[in-house]
């Protein structure tokens, strides 16, 4: 699929920037190249951050303090990878920090475990909209409160002034998606920013999602929009090897001790006494993943060659062109913006159901069947979905009783497709062809469904797994 570049006006391939032409087996017997639509989970690594990892693979060593050649060369390759991730965010050195750590859900555990609470201010603001990363961690340290959404499933910006009013002088943090994992919503992020801070708030912006897609600015901190934290997973920016960043305000992480101690995180340590090093070697304790940073460094530098406005037009294109597309399969209800032409507004995340073919099969059949990979179920944002399918009280307490009896045969939930930078509308044409078979019952295998996980697998057939990777 060429695109027009948005500055200049070439044509570009952007999927000849990734190796994403594997043949996966099917149910019948025959491959085909895999279709992959869950770039919202994970994304495959682009050729660049491949061979950046194979060059630097030789020189692999322990990062700081070590005098060798190896060391200091790895040593530089980690420290120029925390300043591009600085730099990919809009973030000021000088008053702001990035902490590597293994994805963002750990970031924002450890945010939730260095945020100073001041006498009073013991509430943190969260949506409903969130996923369990950005709420959960939380709930261990502060008081949470959940901002309302609306039926739509945006974010209800009313509610977050009543809930900042009501909690006035007590809300520590507010911790909300820039873009939602579920139905792909972009939140007014500057806008809540600012007032989360005039509320006597920080404001953290959960970027896992909207970095692969949209530019970051975090804002100087006299900036009433600004962000004083972020944190973001390498895996959804083309980076799988194992890496994400927190990247925050420096005098956060100057003061106290940090969550997860040991080797690194000190300046001297003696039989009765510890002394913690400046930010951010104070909270990356143990040996860093160099390969990691490096992976996600080479990443940055490719998407930002690409151009951001280039990847946010190529998926607002596909995202168009996918919502009109799918709104010609008969029985597809999408759920959230069914606009095209708001397609430019939101991020390429889809979430749809098949009338009368539960969302388990649905998905299982795209992949035994037609060799496209998608994503279904709930997305870690249980609430989010729990409303987003108009589920009441009583039924949600049925849920959770099935749920917690490790019965999710009738789980509620959704099918998702994400795009990314190498997906084109061919595979969309692909996808609807098959979707349009699934909902007339056009498919051949016989499909058993396992109690306890939910899903379904062709009877009688396995993939030899094994034979891929040797």
């Amino acid at each position: 699929m060429a695109v027009t570049d948005a500055a200049t006006g070439q044509s570009h391939d952007w999927r000849r920037l990734f190796d994403v032409e594997q043949q996966v087996p099917l149910l019948d017997g025959s491959t085909r190249t895999y279709v992959n639509f869950d770039n919202a989970a994970s994304t495959p690594p682009l050729r660049a951050v491949t061979a950046a990892v194979n060059r630097f693979l030789p020189w692999y060593s322990s990062v700081h303090r070590g005098s060798g050649f190896k060391s200091q060369l790895a040593t530089f390759a980690y420290e120029d990878a925390r300043r591009a991730t600085l730099r990919f965010v809009g973030a000021d050195p000088h008053t702001h920090v990035c902490i590597f750590g293994k994805n963002a859900t750990e970031a924002l555990n450890k945010l939730a475990r260095r945020l100073p609470f001041a006498p009073g201010r013991d509430t943190i603001l969260v949506s409903m909209m969130e996923h369990h990363s950005n709420d959960l961690p939380y709930r261990a340290v502060a008081n949470v409160v959940h901002v309302a959404i609306k039926p739509d499933g945006s974010l209800d910006e009313a509610d977050y002034e009543r809930k900042l009013a009501q909690y006035a002088g007590r809300v520590a943090l507010v911790a909300i998606t820039g873009g939602s994992n579920v139905t792909g919503i972009i939140n007014p992020a500057p806008r809540l920013a600012a007032q989360a801070h005039a509320a006597g708030a920080q404001f953290l912006l959960d970027i896992a999602q909207l970095a692969p897609h949209r530019p970051i600015t975090m804002g100087s901190l006299d900036d009433p929009g600004h962000f004083d934290y972020v944190a973001l997973s390498a895996h959804k920016l083309y980076a799988p090897f194992g890496t994400g960043a927190l990247i925050g305000r420096r005098d956060t992480f100057a003061q106290g001790a940090p969550d997860v101690r040991g080797g690194g995180t000190v300046e001297i340590v003696t039989e009765d006494g510890v002394w913690w090093s400046d930010p951010p070697e104070r909270d990356e304790a143990g040996s860093p993943n160099v390969v990691g940073a490096v992976a996600l460094a080479t990443a940055i530098e490719q998407l930002q060659t690409v151009g951001m406005d280039n990847v946010a037009g190529h998926e607002a294109e596909l995202t168009t062109y996918a919502l009109r597309r799918l709104s010609q399969v008969e029985g597809l209800e999408i759920i959230g913006d069914t606009d095209p032409a708001r397609a430019a507004t939101r991020l390429g995340v889809i979430p749809f159901n098949v009338r009368h073919v539960q969302h388990f099969l649905v998905a299982s059949i795209l992949g035994h069947e037609f060799g496209i990979g998608v994503r279904n179920g709930c997305f870690c944002a249980h609430p989010y979905i729990l409303h987003l399918l108009g589920l009441d009280a009583a039924q949600t307490q049925q849920v959770r009783d099935e749920m917690l009896a490790h019965d999710r045969a009738h789980m509620p939930g959704l099918v998702r497709i994400s795009f990314g930078l190498y997906n084109t509308l061919a595979e969309v044409d692909y996808l609807v062809e098959a979707l349009s078979k699934i909902a007339r019952g056009d498919y051949k295998g016989h499909y058993v469904q396992d109690q306890t996980s939910g899903d379904y697998v062709p009877s009688g057939w396995q993939p030899d797994f094994r034979s891929f990777l040797t």
